[in-house]
Formats: structure tokens, sequence, C-alpha cells
């Protein structure tokens, strides 16, 4: 049985063999190479590259035991060939495989070694101060914000603004007919700097600008006689149309600037086709505090009221703000036609919802100290706020403190922007004298008393906190003071009497917290005494901008001590030399950490909040938003005080 067996197997071989030879096999017949040769020899070529062997000259691998590896280099190049007589064609796309690319023959782990060992060499020889510069940039690049400022709406369609709004104003001639030689020298003189296309020339007079008669009374009877330098430019461009961002330093009449565009534009659709029913506004002003609103509202309304006088159309104007009762605007809600909203974020954001009226012929926004209303978590209601705009606007962002990240952000939102910068950014009044006093905290209170008699009512006086309001008008009151203050735990009548209390002289000294910082115009005001110091530079800015408004002179006397914090004093410190001011000692004193950048050429000061004291790394405003962020709460004694 087993010799059958064997015979046939002898038979079926010779038979194959046959077979095998009877088969006619070409040039190119490839014998078969098993799959686990094939395997060893993949394995000895990647252990042969690790080794750093060159799979570019002519090297023959055997693999025996299909993990050992013999290799000899040929001189030329040739063949490999394994003892089994594997496929050259299959050896050559190997070679190719093994070729590809100029770190082929390294391995991933090696090249990472290799790169950190240049990252390493070329940190060596960058300084500490391009070290911090890169780092700085990194921090930076991480906050940006990278959300566009435009409504879910227009995102979401992909809806691109190419081109800015058309508008009926042009100036005179004979500005027309202007050089830019000339152009050029008039905003040289006045400090104007420009960025943008096709920017509008500067006009040095108001009847140039084609403004009517009774808003030349208006301005007369305020003692207007030209305008300011943000006024010469400003104005123009936003007459023609175009998206702005207006920086200009405080009581420099930025308020003008963004309401005489918005009345020239009303009172001309108005005179077209008178409005009916339900069809404004035309325009809307969005103000970070009640009080700002208030007084922008009131401006409006002299403006309006005088061009009615003078025989044009009524301008109906609406102040929306929460802490009033909407009854006492029930005369503009009963005609239902009003061409100007004057409004804060939130009280706007609830009437918009409530279809208390609509923005489908609203054509002009302006966001009034723009910066300080998204530092103050207003982001998200002016989000909202833009979803209700049915077509193309004109937005206009007006501040004294806007930082370049602000700006950069704010463009997302503007059609062919054009910026209107009247001195630095953040920079402080040059009108303004300012003097810093190191006063312990416990003599602060009784010091008060003296400061008090350098200057005649009236005075403002600024505290970080409530209590520290409360607490100063009291004891100014037992001292024989008369004094009246604001804050957010007021009711608005509370905060309204005080403020007209003030402006109209019956009380000589108003205290407050920064809800009476931003934009606020006491056109008398002396002296601004800052009970403490703030905790951001923007804030010291804005606090005593409160005095040498219109080209008057005023004083501002801060106190210091230890509980300020070191990066603030010395933003003060910058700001006080840039202001060409009195330093005193114990802030000279202070090391300065940002001396090293100017040694270097670099320019100075911190890009996230303008502070000149300090870099990125170091920026307290930075420190609190990310706190706050995280922590998921409001910023406080301002979002709950000043708006909600």
């Amino acid at each position: 049985m087993a010799t059958q067996r064997t015979r046939d197997r002898a038979t079926k071989r010779d038979s194959e063999a046959l077979n095998d030879d009877d088969m006619d096999v070409g040039e190119d017949y490839v014998p078969y190479v098993p799959l686990a040769k094939r395997r060893a020899e993949k394995f000895s070529k990647l252990v042969s590259r690790k080794g750093g062997l060159d799979f570019g000259s002519a090297n023959q691998y055997n693999n025996n035991d299909g993990g050992n590896r013999t290799a000899r280099n040929e001189a030329g190049g040739g063949d490999r060939n394994n003892n089994n007589g594997s496929n050259d064609e299959s050896e050559d796309e190997d070679d190719a495989v093994a070729t590809v690319g100029p770190m082929a023959g390294i391995s991933l782990i090696e090249q990472s070694v290799d790169i950190r060992k240049a990252q390493v060499a070329a940190d060596e020889q960058k300084t500490d101060v391009q070290k911090a510069i890169e780092e700085e940039n990194k921090i930076m690049a991480a906050v940006a914000e990278r959300r566009q400022l435009a409504s879910a709406e227009e995102i979401s369609k992909g809806i691109v603004y190419k081109e800015s709004m058309k508008t009926t104003w042009t100036p005179p001639r004979h500005i027309r007919e202007m050089s830019e030689d000339q152009i050029s020298a008039i905003r040289q003189k006045y400090h104007i700097d420009v960025e943008g296309e096709n920017i509008p020339p500067a006009i040095k007079n108001f009847r140039d600008m084609k403004l009517p008669k009774p808003v030349m009374d208006y301005l007369k009877n305020k003692g207007i006689k030209m305008p300011t330098p943000i006024q010469m430019q400003g104005l123009p461009v936003a007459f023609s149309g175009r998206d702005m961002i207006g920086i200009a330093f405080t009581g420099s009449g930025k308020t003008l600037s963004f309401t005489l565009p918005l009345v020239m534009r009303a009172l001309e659709e108005e005179t077209k086709m008178p409005l009916l029913k339900g069809e404004g506004p035309i325009g809307m002003i969005v103000c970070p505090s009640r009080e700002l609103a208030r007084q922008t509202y009131e401006g409006f309304v002299g403006i309006s009221d005088l061009l009615h006088q003078g025989g044009y159309a009524k301008l109906n104007c609406l102040l929306c703000m929460g802490g009033i009762n909407m009854q006492e605007q029930a005369a503009v809600f009963k005609s239902g036609i009003f061409h100007i909203v004057v409004a804060t974020p939130g009280r706007l954001q609830d009437m918009l919802a409530k279809k208390a009226f609509n923005l489908n012929l609203c054509t002009y926004m302006c966001m009034d100290e723009a910066d300080r209303m998204l530092d103050m978590g207003f982001e998200e209601e002016v989000r909202t706020i833009l979803s209700y705009f049915k077509y193309q606007r004109q937005t206009i962002l007006y501040s004294a403190t806007m930082p370049k990240k602000i700006q950069d952000f704010a463009r997302s939102a503007l059609v062919q922007p054009v910026t209107v910068n009247v001195g630095r950014a953040g920079a402080a009044n040059l009108d303004v004298i300012q003097e810093v006093e190191y006063v312990k905290q416990e003599a602060k209170i009784v010091y008060l008393l003296e400061c008090l008699q350098k200057t005649p009512p009236p005075v403002l006086i600024f505290a970080e906190n409530k209590n520290d309001v409360d607490d100063i008008q009291e004891y100014l009151l037992l001292k024989g003071v008369e004094t009246v203050s604001i804050h957010g735990s007021k009711t608005q009548e509370e905060r309204e009497y005080a403020i007209n209390a003030f402006k109209t002289y019956q009380k000589d000294v108003l205290v407050a917290t920064d809800v009476a910082s931003k934009g606020l115009d006491f056109a008398e005001i002396h002296h601004v005494i800052l009970f403490d110091m703030p905790k951001e530079i923007e804030d010291y800015v804005h606090r005593i901008g409160r005095t040498g408004r219109s080209g008057k002179t005023g004083i501002a006397t801060t106190f210091i001590n230890m509980n300020s914090s070191e990066q603030i004093l010395l933003d003060l410190k910058h700001l006080l030399k840039e202001a060409k001011q009195r330093v005193p000692p114990v802030l000279e004193a202070l090391e300065d950490p940002t001396e090293k950048y100017k040694d270097m050429g670099v320019a100075g000061g911190c890009a996230y909040c303008g502070g000149l004291g300090h870099r990125v790394a170091d920026c307290p405003k930075l420190e609190q938003q990310q706190k706050t962020k995280h922590g998921g709460m409001s910023r406080p004694n301002e979002r709950a005080g000043n708006e909600m």
C-alpha cells in the first residue's frame, strides 16, 4: 500500500516536471518568493538603514534564517541576490521606496531628536528679549478673538459686504481739489493719523461740512467755533458713509463726531420720504452706561429741537436703557415714529426681542466707548443686536482707549474701515495736570479735605468700590461738604438726581465708581481726585479725563500706596513721562523691566491693553479676564452696576 502511494507521488512529480518543461518561460518570468522570506528581507533592510548603510550603493542581503543578515557591498552598484533567487524588479521597487525624501534613511525618532537639537541650538543664539517677544506673540495668538463680530445670519449665509455705504454728501469743490500734500499737511499739523483706502480729506471748519443753519446755531450756543482734530477728520469720514474706528483723548469732542452724521442722515431720510408708524429707527447709538446714554440722548434732543424750530422736519429720539420706566417714552412709542435710538446693550436687546421696534430701515450704528463695552462682557449682546439688522449698515466705533487687539477684532464687523487716531490710543489728555501722591491707606480719607482745597468746586472723586464711595460721602457730609454719590447699587432716580445736582452746581462734590468715568461730560470740573489707583491703566485715563475738557486745563490728584500693584504703578510712571508730568520719587525708584526692550529698539508697552509699563506676559487685564472666563462670572462693579 505504502509502495503504491510512493509510486503515485513519483508519477505526479514527473508529470508536473514535464509540464513545467513544456511551458514557454519568458525572460520576464518571476519566480515565487515565500512571504516569510520577503518579510525577512524587509526587516534586514530596516536594520541596515538604522545602522546608517547607504541603500544607493549595491548591497547584497542573504536572509537564511529569516533573521540573520549578511551584506556585501559591490563596487559600481548592481543586483541584490538572495540564496533563493529573489526578484530583481521587486528589489528595484524596494530601493525606490527606501530612497524617497531626504530623510528616508533616518528613523522618526532620530529625526525628532535632530529637530530638538536644532531648536535648542537656535534658542541658545537668541537673546532673552527675542525669546520674550516670541512668547508674547504666542500669547497674543492664543487670546486672539477668532469669532467674527457679525450677526449669526450673516456668518451662516456667508454674507460679506465688499463696498461701503453710499451717501449724497460730498465736500465742497475747493476741498475735493486739494492735493495730497495739502491734506497731509493739515493732518500733520493737527496730529491726525489715518489708516485705510480712499480716505476723505480733513476739513478745518464746519461751514465746509455743509451743516444746516440750526445746527450751526447749536454749535455756536455751545461755544464751539471750530472742529477739534477728531472732528476735522471723523465728520467727513462719517458723512461719506465709511465705516470707522475713531480714537482720541478724553474731552476731544468724539460725541459730536458721531451724533451729527446720524442727525443729518435721519433728516435727509425724513425729508425725502417721511417715516410711517413702525418703520424707524434710521440709526442708533449704543453706550456702555446709563449716564452716558442719557447724556447722548439729551444732545440729540437739543439738536432736533433747534432743527424743528428752524423749519426742518421733527426728529424723534428714543432713550432705551435699564432702570427707567418706559412710560417716560410713552409719547414716542404712541406715535410709533422715532428716527434715532440711544440705548444700553441689555435693554436694547430686550426691546428687540419683544419686537417693540425693528431695525429693517436702520443703516447707521455707533458704539461709543466700544472697547469698554466689550471689556464689560457685552460682546454677546452686541452680536445679538447685530442679528436684527436686515441690510448693510454703517458701523462706527469710538473710544479714548482702544488697544490694537480690540481694533483688529472690531475690523471684522467693518467694511473698508478708516482708522482715525489723534494721539496714541490710551494716552492721557495733555490738558490735565497729573499729580500723584503717596498716602497711607488709613490716612487717605482725612487727606481728602486738604486736596479739596486745591481748587474751587465742583470736584469729582473716584473710588474703586461702592463701600468706599458711601464712606467718603458720609465723611464729607459730616464735615459740611455738599456731596452726592453714584454707584451701581443705587436706583436710577438716585443716580440721575446726583448727576443733575452736580451738573447744576447744587452740590460741590460727586463721589462715584467707574460708572461716571466713561464719556460723561462735566464741562466745569477743575479737579478730579482718584481715591485709589484703579486696577487697569485704561480706567485711570478715563477717570482723569473728566477734567481738562474742550481745551480747558484741569488737575487730577491720585493717591497711591503699597496696595497698588507694581504693574499698574509702572504703567502710571510711563504715562506721566509720556505727558511730560512730574514723576514722584516712589515711582522713579521702581525698576522698569521694559528698558531692555528699548535697548533692542522694540516698541514698548502691552499689545493687549496698551499699558506702557509692562508686556503681555505680565498684563493684569489679561490675567483678570482669563480668571473671569474660567470662573464664568462677570466683572465686578461693572456689568451689574453700569447697565443691568
